[in-house]
């Protein structure tokens, strides 16, 4: 055999592997994406902690003068708040668990030492979760509810109590939070209902930050999870209008993308994959 047929026979070979990568790439890649609602392009979801008076005051009004829903993950409810809370999930906003007393852990800020991580277990954490989700029942009629780790921690006296919250079935979902660009592009496909990521914004945010991570979003065919706390006051807080030009922009552009609720978001993606392109030979 000549130096010339093996050069030939060489470069034949090579070429067909690259062939064979580039399918397995294109197999691998190319994940199983959803058809969101009304041929929009991605789901955003809006969600606030800690069941905060600007939340009452600032965000559900911006929510509902919009025609758009949020996810409010509740802990430290105020008797005074009740009735504003039930009228909240009637208007069509998602009520969810966040504990009882946000147990952190002790590093993280001042707090009564009886609530912090630390003095916790596994078995007594999903108790205060258990009991959540009794008040959340009479604030919104629903027997299922989603969860949000506190401080987007999973320790309860030093051990990681996911795994029996998982065990138990007593959340639908667990929101945690540091999402990154690349979990935008997550699907039902290779979802983890008990560790969905969040993005949250810090105290002077502007508006159009918020909207720049909404069009990443709407780029990447997947759910933008959205996590606030304070709206125009109490703690970690972003402004009023960095929040209300958020708001107008997901109004303005709900033809491109879907903002709703938490449960509604996931349960859709669960309902309506589109399989991926299957990766032909030549």
């Amino acid at each position: 055999m000549s130096l010339d047929t093996v050069g030939k026979r060489g470069r034949r070979m090579a070429a067909a592997g690259l062939a064979i990568m580039a399918i397995a790439l294109l197999s691998t890649s190319a994940s199983a994406r959803t058809a969101w609602p009304d041929g929009t392009k991605a789901a955003i979801v809006l969600t606030y902690d800690d069941a905060l008076e600007s939340q009452l005051a600032t965000a559900v009004p911006a929510l509902d003068a919009a025609g758009l829903k949020g996810t409010f993950f509740l802990s430290g409810v105020r008797q005074s708040d009740v009735v504003r809370w039930r009228r909240t999930a009637s208007q069509g906003h998602e009520l969810a668990n966040h504990t009882i007393f946000h147990p952190c852990a002790a590093a993280t800020f001042p707090a009564d030492p009886r609530y912090t991580a630390e003095a916790y277990t596994p078995a007594s954490m999903l108790k205060e979760i258990e009991q959540q989700n009794v008040l959340l029942a009479a604030l919104d009629g629903r027997e299922r509810h989603g969860f949000a780790t506190p401080c987007g921690q999973t320790l309860a006296g030093g051990a990681d109590y996911i795994a029996p919250l998982r065990a138990s079935r007593l959340v639908s979902y667990v929101r945690g939070v540091s999402a990154t660009s690349t979990d935008l592009a997550i699907d039902a496909a290779s979802r983890d209902l008990m560790q969905i990521p969040a993005r949250g914004f810090a105290e002077g945010t502007t508006g159009d930050q918020l909207i720049a991570y909404a069009r990443e979003a709407e780029a990447a065919g997947g759910i933008a999870v959205f996590l606030f706390h304070g709206v125009g006051g109490d703690h970690l807080a972003v402004s009023a209008e960095a929040h209300r030009m958020l708001v107008d922009w997901l109004k303005a552009h709900r033809r491109d993308v879907w903002t709703t609720t938490f449960s509604q978001a996931l349960d859709w993606e669960r309902a309506h994959r589109v399989a991926p392109p299957v990766a032909r030979t030549p």
